[in-house]
Order: C-alpha cells, then sequence, then structure tokens
C-alpha cells in the first residue's frame, strides 16, 4: 500500500497545487468584486460561472483527453487556467471575469479528471478505499490552504494573482516529470435525476441540496465575511475554519451514518444546519463567537450531506452500475452548484449581508421537511441492510475518482453494498 501512495505522490502534489490555486482564486474575486462595488447579484453571476464550466467540463473535457493524452490536455489546461488568472487584474469588468470564471472551471474539470484517471488507474481492490481517502485529505487541505493565502496580499494588485498562477502552472511539474504511465480513461455512464429519484428521493434531493448550499457559502462567504468588518486576513481565516470543519466532521457523521437510519440523520443535519443559519444570520455580524459556531454547522455539516445521499443511493440499488449512479448524483450536485450563488446573492440584494444565511436556512427548511415527511410516510432501508458510508467530497471532483469507492465493486452480483453473500438489496430507497 505504502508503495502505492508513493508511485502517486507526483499526483498528489500536483492535486495539491491545482485545489491550493483555484481555491486561492474564488475568494479573492469574491472579496474583490465587492471591493469594487459590484452588486451582490452581479457578484453571485460572475462566480457561478465556475460552476457552469466545470459541470461542461466534466461532460466535454473527456473527448479531448483521450484524443491527445493525459499529459498534453493537462498542459493545456494548466495554460489556459494559468493565462486566465493573470488576466483578472488587468482588467476589471464583470462580463470579462465572467468569462473567465468559466474557463477556469472548465479547465479545472479536465485537470481534476486526468489526475482523478491517474489515481484511480493505479488502484486496486485492496488500495481503493485507502486511496481514496489520501485523496480527500490531500483535497480538503490544499482547499484551507488556498484560504490561508489570500492575505498574503492586496486583492487588487497582480502578487496576489500571480500566486494564482504561479500555483496552477506548478502543477503540471509533478505530473510532467513522472514516469508512471499513463492509464486509459473509460466511458462513465450517469443516471437521470427520475432514476435518481427512484432509487432515494431524499438521496437525490439531497445531492441538490447539499451542491446549493456548499456553493452559495463557498462563492458568498467571503463577501458576507467583508461585508460585516472582517479584514482580508479574517476572510482567509474564516475560510480556511468553514474548510477544516468539514473536513473534522466527515468521519463522526460517517460513523453514525452506518449505526442508525440516514434518511433521519439527514433530517437532523439539515436541523441543525438551519439553526446554525438562522444564528447567524441573527447574531453573526456582531459576535464571531456565534459566527464561527454557526458555520460548523452550516457548511460542516452540509458538505457532509453529499456522502450520505450517496449512501442512500446506494443503499436502494438492487442491480445496476453503482459508478452510474454516483456520477448521476455527482451531476446532480453539479447543478445545485449553478444555483446557489445567483439564488444566495439575490438573497443578500434583497436582504443585506445576512441574507446569504436567510436563503440558507430556506433551502435547509425545504429539504429537511421533505426528509421528515419521507421518513412519516414511507419505510426505510433497515439499518443492517444499509451499505458502508464513503467519504466523497464532491467539490471540485470529477466522476473518475468515484471508480475508487469500494462499493462500486461489490463482490457478488446484485448484492447490496456491504450485505453478506447471497443477501439481495432492499429496492426500498429514502
Amino acid at each position: 500500500m505504502g508503495q502505492v501512495i508513493v508511485s502517486l505522490a507526483a499526483m498528489f502534489a500536483s492535486l495539491a497545487l491545482f485545489i491550493a490555486g483555484t481555491a486561492l482564486l474564488g475568494t479573492v474575486l469574491a472579496v474583490q468584486l465587492a471591493d469594487e462595488g459590484f452588486s451582490a447579484t452581479a457578484v453571485g453571476l460572475v462566480l457561478v460561472c465556475h460552476s457552469i464550466g466545470f459541470v461542461l467540463g466534466s461532460r466535454l473535457a473527456t473527448g479531448l483527453i483521450r484524443r491527445v493524452g493525459q499529459i498534453r490536455s493537462f498542459s493545456a489546461f494548466a495554460a489556459v487556467g494559468c493565462v486566465a488568472a493573470l488576466i483578472h487584474p488587468m482588467y476589471i469588468d464583470g462580463w470579462l471575469w465572467a468569462v473567465l470564471r468559466g474557463l477556469v472551471g472548465f479547465c479545472a474539470a479536465g485537470l481534476i479528471m486526468v489526475l482523478e484517471s491517474w489515481i484511480s488507474g493505479r488502484s486496486t481492490r485492496a488500495t481503493r478505499g485507502a486511496l481514496l481517502g489520501v485523496y480527500q485529505v490531500v483535497y480538503f487541505f490544499a482547499a484551507a490552504l488556498g484560504q490561508y493565502l489570500v492575505a498574503w496580499g492586496a486583492t487588487d494588485d497582480y502578487p496576489i494573482y500571480s500566486l494564482v498562477a504561479i500555483l496552477i502552472v506548478l502543477s503540471l511539474v509533478p505530473l510532467a516529470l513522472t514516469r508512471s504511465e499513463a492509464p486509459v480513461m473509460g466511458a462513465i455512464g450517469r443516471l437521470h435525476f427520475g432514476a435518481l429519484y427512484r432509487l432515494s428521493p431524499s438521496g437525490a434531493l439531497g445531492g441538490l441540496a447539499g451542491g446549493v448550499v456548499i456553493s452559495a457559502f463557498l462563492a458568498l462567504a467571503p463577501v458576507y465575511a467583508s461585508s460585516i468588518g472582517l479584514s482580508l486576513e479574517g476572510v482567509s481565516r474564516y475560510m480556511a475554519f468553514a474548510v477544516v470543519a468539514t473536513m473534522v466532521l466527515q468521519w463522526p457523521v460517517g460513523w453514525v451514518s452506518d449505526r442508525f437510519d440516514r434518511r433521519w440523520l439527514s433530517a437532523v443535519i439539515a436541523g441543525l444546519a438551519l439553526i446554525g443559519a438562522l444564528a447567524a444570520a441573527a447574531f453573526g455580524a456582531g459576535q464571531a463567537v456565534v459566527l464561527y459556531a454557526a458555520t460548523v454547522a452550516v457548511f460542516g455539516l452540509t458538505g457532509c450531506l453529499y456522502p450520505v445521499s450517496l449512501s442512500m443511493i446506494n443503499d436502494g440499488m438492487a442491480e445496476g452500475d453503482p459508478v452510474a449512479a454516483s456520477a448521476g448524483l455527482l451531476f446532480v450536485y453539479g447543478i445545485g452548484t449553478c444555483i446557489g450563488p445567483v439564488a444566495g446573492a439575490l438573497a443578500m440584494q434583497g436582504l443585506g449581508p445576512d441574507g446569504l444565511f436567510v436563503f440558507l436556512a430556506a433551502v435547509l427548511t425545504v429539504y429537511g421537511g421533505f426528509v421528515i415527511w419521507r421518513g412519516v410516510t414511507t419505510p426505510s432501508v433497515p439499518v443492517d441492510a444499509q451499505g458502508p458510508y464513503v467519504n466523497i467530497a464532491a467539490a471540485d471532483t470529477g466522476p473518475v475518482i468515484l471508480e475508487l469507492d469500494p462499493r462500486t465493486h461489490p463482490d457478488t452480483p446484485g448484492a447490496p453494498p456491504g450485505a453478506p453473500p447471497g443477501e439481495s438489496a432492499t429496492g426500498r430507497g429514502g
């Protein structure tokens, strides 16, 4: 196992550098747009283009990667991303920045897919789960590092954008120097939303709600923090804290998920996050302790909603392709990320900075109410028939990494994930 991780060290180094760069760029742009006097709606419309580009890239970049190969396509994506980052401070224009955000999002999807295919291609049945765990740790720490780097320079000056470009282009170096042979990328199918809903209504809508909440927070929380008087360094610490909170909560939530009804766990997550959002809206602007504590509930817990929802989808499958189901839910999550920044910005436009948390509270109320209604009116999958919880972060990850999910390779055809040999799935999703 150790030899496999060492052999993939270059891939993980490239992943860390790239994620740190894109996380830094996203927060810097949000703060600068607000400082330049753009309305909250305009900020949301510009920033959501990254999600749109990423969703398109996850569907379209595969063809380019197959035609020219992983390293060449990675080089092209990194070059375009680097150039886009450097153009931002040259011309402060909403329309231009929207296009640049779309380009960076598209290139991000291509870059992530190359790295994920390399990591997935080197995995075996025995190492798949461990490699997924390493991937998640690298991803979260790199995202937190990118947030901390925000305080290294003014958002309206070249050095901070140059740092973004440096990180993105440096991500090319480990991959370009590796002696490992690039794996062949296979085709990945997707289940449409209707099929996912039939497997688990709560899981399908949980993926959508998670995308809306996470994307709205990541895009607009820097604007909120800046508007309530936090310095650039304060914004940096706040956003890094939010990322770390999500990483820390994944494991205890996973432990609970394997021992209790996941549908009711989703309702509890939504309820606690709702309380946090209301507390942040009412008291966050004046009390830092309340804001940070509320952020643990709002962003930290909601960050666990996607893997819990994916577990419910898997629990409801009696047969079929688990990778296609996972890829379908990831696409639904991606649609949510296209909705969140715009809808959250409209709420901030009408209600002020606190409107972000009011909007998040509304989304969580709708989802939590739906899950409770499902829990009261329909039976759940028995706990002893549930498959294992697997920690998969959905933010800026591609469908290829889903192949590392140990549940996508059951030992017995037709058996539910984690079920004893010969046992069939219940087919009763949440």
